[in-house]
């Protein structure tokens, strides 16, 4: 099996696979502190318990961070619990990849990885977009050329920046309001916010489509990308795993040619 580990800001999702199929798909915090080494070491370890899974079943590790702290802990961790040596997604392994970046010091592991993932199953020019602690739209074409990215702060980073920022306006749920004119507070950030961000999604796959051509589709990921009902039909396809599709993917790749 292959363990995908797709490091964020703000969560650390986990992927175990069999072949091409998920078997298990999990989510922890994330944690950077002197203790994140043994958090997530019984945190793995449970979790392989009580799902009857045995360290040695797990052959190969595949790893992506925007969190550099956590890059040497996992590797660590992979390394000691399953004796493997884990591939760390990075611009040192993209030119090993058939996905073509110009400025592979600039991008992110996990846009990389959401990038091969769309390349492999749409095989035409995309949009991704993904609903994450950033809201990202990273483009490809469909020969393979990651042409660039745009990128504007999450919904949930949005929401705390604004309670964190004022003295009076409380943290609200990510709950899309039945109507764009606030009634209370609550109602008020929900909407500004929430149906805010519809429009900007709207508007910024138009000026992309605009500037590139309207071939392009887009395919929606990130685990906030279910709660902005009304832009379901903007997007081809909802994939909430596309980025550790790509991880595993990149890992079958990388092991074909021998890691």
């Amino acid at each position: 099996m292959l363990l995908a580990i797709d490091i964020g800001n703000s969560n650390v999702t986990f992927g175990l696979a069999r072949g091409s199929h998920w078997k298990h798909t999990w989510r922890l915090p994330t944690m950077a502190d002197g203790e994140a080494l043994l958090y997530y070491e019984v945190q793995i370890t449970n979790f392989l318990l009580e799902n009857d899974i045995l360290a040695e079943e797990i052959q190969q590790t595949v790893i992506s961070t925007v969190v550099p702290a956590l890059r040497a802990t996992f590797e660590k961790l992979a390394f000691h619990l399953f004796r493997t040596q884990p591939i760390l997604v990075g611009p040192e392994v993209y030119p090993r990849l058939r996905l073509r970046v110009t400025r592979p010091e600039e991008l992110g592991t996990d846009l990389y990885a959401n990038a091969v993932a769309a390349h492999y199953l749409f095989k035409q020019d995309c949009i991704i977009t993904d609903f994450g602690t950033a809201l990202t739209f990273t483009t490809i074409n469909a020969a393979g050329e990651l042409l660039g990215v745009s990128i504007a702060p999450g919904l949930k980073t949005a929401i705390s920046s604004l309670f964190q920022k004022t003295a009076q306006l409380p943290e609200v749920p990510l709950e899309l309001p039945a109507s764009a004119v606030g009634k209370n507070t609550v109602h008020a950030i929900q909407s500004g916010i929430l149906i805010g961000y519809v429009g900007l999604v709207r508007h910024l796959l138009q000026a992309i489509r605009e500037e590139l051509g309207q071939q392009y589709i887009a395919v929606a990921t990130g685990g906030l990308s279910s709660i902005l009902h009304p832009l379901k039909k903007e997007f081809h396809s909802i994939e909430p795993n596309l980025t550790l599709d790509g991880l595993r993917l990149i890992g079958e790749e990388i092991g074909l040619q021998g890691a």
